[in-house]
């Protein structure tokens, strides 16, 4: 019965067991932790304060059991870092060393960084973007880290960059995505100086089907550059890094300046509206600067310093260009958005394409033998590595947990204000 005490005194380990594990769960929920002696001197605290209640309430009913410790854990909800990231990203334990082998570090991204990992289970390759949350948050991005995974499970295509998996932990976001051995575009554009018109034609009617498919989806990209164009070991592309990417229907309209200045349209750089034919113009400027070896307008400090460049620039086509190409060229980068080339249909249409398939099967048939050739230089991994050190690294057979600690990839979380970064993490 309920006033029977001794029951309680002989258990007090099963008692004391689940409410420590509450007091733990309610603390983790706000990013704090305390000695696990003061949680236990607490639990106990707290349920000698309940036995002594219990001797004053009338029996009326049997006293029902303690929760179990398993039980108790499961009732508790998920702490807020967890909640906030769901239900795109499924919330799981840290992969152990037994499942994934951390085979090298591929680059620095924006918010973490992107590391090549394989697992063990499928013997397969990927690359691992791991983003902190409390960079997440910090920026004010939580919806943008969400759209990222959102479109990528929506769409498929030869040149788009394919995701795996996504989930998160305690402290991490991970977006698990094929692994693209070549590299990226802007490693073989420093290596080579310019590429010539043949390699330029393939590489515009692979990204030119890329973007044709995401708008006819009603997506825009918004970032399109070298540095996101991947290539797989036949040397054929992936458009890549969906992180500035939204929904964004036909006769829709955006205004956020976001991408890379030296690739933003002068519409984007004004601050819109814009639509999609702003990535189309970041093609003409990827595919002029491949033909050409240099950027058509140096890089500038600041948005509004680029604008003035970009409407003052002339944009003249060299005279070593075919007339194919120079007039694909100028019709990409109109600056008049209205009167751009911006429909995959009229870009197919193109004198440059004549004699050309699109399809994307007979595309990537034939092997881009000169990605392949400098992609043998001993000068490629410097070159891809951009000034990188790769010190912290150099012992990648461990487990993932324990490279996310020397890392110091896991800075705390108990002084961002959530308020704060969830009403900044919408992108128009």
């Amino acid at each position: 019965m309920g006033a029977d005490v001794s029951k309680h005194k002989r258990e007090p380990l099963l008692e004391e067991s689940s409410r420590v594990s509450g007091w733990r769960g309610l603390l983790s929920s706000v990013g704090l932790s305390l000695p696990a002696g003061l949680c236990q001197f607490g639990a106990l605290r707290f349920t000698r304060r309940m036995i002594r209640d219990k001797k004053h309430q009338p029996a009326l009913e049997p006293l029902l059991s303690p929760p179990s410790p398993e039980k108790t854990f499961l009732e508790w909800p998920l702490p807020g870092f967890i909640s906030l990231f769901l239900p795109e990203f499924p919330h799981r334990s840290l992969p152990g060393k037994e499942q994934f082998q951390i085979l090298g570090y591929i680059a620095k991204g924006s918010y973490g960084p992107i590391l090549k990992v394989k697992d063990r289970t499928k013997q397969k390759t990927y690359a691992v973007k791991v983003l902190p949350k409390s960079e997440i948050l910090r920026h004010g991005v939580l919806e943008q880290s969400k759209e990222e995974v959102i479109i990528q499970r929506q769409v498929r295509h030869p040149f788009l960059h394919d995701l795996q998996d996504c989930w998160q932990t305690q402290r991490h976001l991970f977006i698990m995505c094929e692994y693209c051995s070549s590299g990226d575009l802007y490693t073989y554009w420093t290596m080579i100086g310019q590429f010539g018109e043949d390699a330029v034609r393939v590489f515009a009617a692979e990204l030119g089907s890329a973007l044709g498919f995401l708008h006819d989806f009603g997506i825009i990209h918004r970032d399109v550059k070298m540095e996101n164009v991947l290539l797989n070991d036949q040397g054929h592309l992936r458009l890549a890094d969906f992180g500035l990417s939204r929904r964004l229907e036909r006769g829709g309209r955006a205004y956020t300046i976001c991408g890379t200045i030296q690739y933003m349209a002068p519409e984007v750089l004004s601050g819109g509206p814009y639509n999609h034919a702003a990535d189309w113009w970041s093609l003409g400027i990827l595919l002029f600067s491949l033909a050409t070896g240099k950027f058509p307008v140096p890089p500038e400090p600041d948005h509004r310093s680029m604008l003035r460049q970009v409407r003052s620039c002339q944009y003249a086509m060299p005279l070593s260009f075919s007339s194919a190409l120079a007039l694909l060229l100028t019709e990409l980068l109109c600056k008049n958005p209205m009167r751009r080339l911006r429909l995959l249909e009229r870009f197919k249409k193109q004198p440059f394409f004549r004699g050309m398939t699109f399809d994307t099967q007979l595309l990537q048939k034939t092997p881009m033998d000169l990605i392949l050739e400098l992609k043998q230089r001993p000068d490629r991994p410097s070159r891809a590595g951009r000034g990188l050190t790769l010190d912290p690294f150099k012992t990648f057979d461990c487990d993932l947990s324990r490279t996310l600690a020397a890392t110091d990839l896991s800075p705390t979380l108990t002084n961002i204000d959530l308020s704060r970064a969830i009403t900044q993490g919408g992108t128009s």
